[in-house]
């Protein structure tokens, strides 16, 4: 029984701290790609992460388009999450170090995540809702652009066929085995528990 609950407290924890690390990862990006901030997605999630991040905001001044307060926040979040769970699984604690890295992994793999899936969806719009107003739709064409626009700038003319994603999505999984895999290792913690939404 006792272990039936810990293992539920483990997944309550994670799941949680995984759902709001995404919204905080996204408030990010939507920074970066300088989407819509009136578009309603993007005041939720700003009203979701403003209590959280704002205080940090004010010592922590953004450079250029990339919004360090937010990444702070988002690591900081990682790391309390990672020693949430191995606190309730009776693990112990982990070096700083370890905890440093897991934190590090996590924020990269989600910020990775979270491009793979937008553009995953750009695609499936492109054909199925290519003219779509939906504010979700929008959004996604928001974050995904300026990382598919350089690359198609780049790219020979295919006579319409956009290659781009194809592209992008390679660039993404380089980056999980030659960043996250290494940086899940250097954690010493389960993958599964550092690396993923």
């Amino acid at each position: 029984m006792g272990q039936s609950v810990g293992n539920a407290g483990v997944y309550l924890i994670s799941t949680l701290v995984s759902l709001y690390l995404f919204i905080v990862v996204l408030r990010f990006i939507l920074q970066f790609s300088k989407a819509d901030f009136y578009n309603p997605i993007s005041q939720a999630v700003a009203k979701l992460t403003s209590p959280v991040v704002r205080p940090f905001q004010t010592i922590i001044r953004p450079m250029g388009r990339i919004d360090l307060a937010t990444l702070i926040v988002a690591f900081i979040i990682k790391v309390l999450g990672l020693v949430a769970v191995l606190q309730i699984a009776g693990a112990g604690m982990p070096p700083v170090f370890n905890l440093l890295m897991g934190g590090l992994t996590g924020v990269i793999s989600t910020l990775l995540d979270i491009y793979f899936f937008a553009l995953l969806i750009s695609i499936i719009l492109s054909w199925v809702a290519p003219q779509s107003g939906h504010p979700g739709a929008m959004l996604i064409y928001q974050i995904t652009e300026p990382v598919m626009a350089p690359v198609r700038n780049i790219l020979p003319s295919m006579g319409g066929l956009d290659l781009s994603p194809i592209f992008v999505f390679i660039g993404i999984n380089v980056l999980e085995i030659l960043v996250v895999g290494p940086l899940a290792q250097m954690s010493g913690l389960p993958t599964r528990l550092v690396a993923g939404m």
